[in-house]
């Protein structure tokens, strides 16, 4: 069995009327389990990568493979696969089409022609474990944009896909809804789905991500762990992308311990090792 779940090879995408290509040359491969952060500029390529992941897009060369086969692009073949490859738009309005919470989430179960019982346990499950229950009645266009972020989510998770993809997921949000959502995303991994987020949160990436892909004009540039990629200090600022500032503390924290303990008291010795260890507790 492959440990990879969705596989690019040397995919090009260029837009109707443009001369640069979005995705150009693009290799790459997401691992079965993890918790993945894509990272870039606007314009380097992420929500058309998740559009051609989605099998939205079609490439215009190279291939796309899910679970080592390559994807088939006629229209039963794209219905199972948006069901194993469940993708959240970075904007709700771009996917709420109902007009109660309820009907929103019913709708892709519905397309899959599943019994009236197994689509009203499902509905129901969903609604409770993304904290809609008291709003599954209510009007799409009355709900605030944390909780329509938490239904287009719920629409996609009612599905049960494999991979889970999210385009810019905590944009807009205040801490609260940022907080549950991350709540939300434990939850999901922890039962077995894939993620990958494109996110220009460095900070989220650092405490979140057992795996980091970086986009830069359509290709991939960079990819590993935080730690690999967010070490790469001068390469990330070429890109202008930075470095967390956790992580970045961290590093001149390091660089500074061996002085302190050399030159400095031991009480600011101590001072900076307790700070070392909330940023750590953080991040975890």
């Amino acid at each position: 069995m492959s440990q990879w779940l969705l596989e690019f090879k040397d995919v090009y995408y260029t837009y109707p009327g443009t001369n640069r290509p979005a995705i150009a040359s693009l290799t790459l491969r997401l691992p079965i389990g993890k918790r993945i952060a894509l990272i870039g500029q606007n314009g380097c390529g992420k929500t058309t990568l998740f559009l051609l992941a989605n099998g939205l897009y079609k490439p215009q060369q190279g291939r796309i493979c899910w679970k080592s086969d390559r994807i088939n692009y006629n229209r039963q073949s794209l219905i199972q696969l948006r069901q194993q490859v469940g993708l959240v738009f970075q904007h709700p309005e771009q996917q709420l089409i109902a007009s109660t919470v309820e009907e929103d989430i019913s709708y892709g179960l519905c397309n899959l022609e599943l019994d009236e019982k197994t689509i009203a346990q499902r509905i129901e499950q969903v609604l409770e474990e993304f904290g809609l229950t008291s709003l599954a009645t209510k009007p799409i266009h009355q709900l605030s944009l944390g909780q329509k972020k938490r239904v287009s989510l719920a629409d996609v998770m009612v599905l049960q896909p494999e991979l889970l993809l999210l385009d810019e997921p905590t944009a807009y949000l205040d801490p609260l809804h940022t907080r549950q959502l991350a709540q939300l995303l434990q939850t999901i991994h922890a039962n077995g789905t894939t993620i990958l987020m494109a996110t220009h949160d460095l900070d989220w990436v650092y405490r979140w991500a057992d795996w980091v892909l970086v986009l830069d004009r359509g290709q991939l540039f960079l990819e590993g762990t935080p730690q690999d990629v967010f070490s790469k200090q001068e390469v990330m600022e070429k890109l202008q992308l930075g470095v967390p500032l956790a992580f970045e503390l961290l590093s001149l924290i390091e660089e500074m311990e061996p002085q302190l303990s050399q030159s400095r008291t031991q009480d600011l010795v101590d001072a900076i090792a307790q700070l070392k260890n909330k940023i750590q507790q953080k991040l975890v």
